[in-house]
């Protein structure tokens, strides 16, 4: 038997609306509310999920010298 370290990588998503002059300012409004708390995503926002299994790591061997 090996043994791996399996990566899991969950995907929330969450659409919200914001006026804004344009693109970056919409993107910078929406990045500050999210710092401050006034969104915040959870099961309902599950959007899918990955599993990596990374490959196990060589054992150093002893070598008499």
């Amino acid at each position: 038997m090996k043994t791996y370290k399996v990566k899991i990588t969950e995907t929330l998503e969450k659409v919200v609306e914001v006026e804004a002059e344009d693109r970056d300012e919409a993107e910078q409004i929406v990045s500050d509310a999210w710092h401050n708390s006034e969104y915040i995503l959870d099961a309902e926002d599950f959007k899918g999920v990955e599993f990596n299994a990374v490959s196990p790591a060589r054992k150093r061997e002893s070598y008499e010298r």
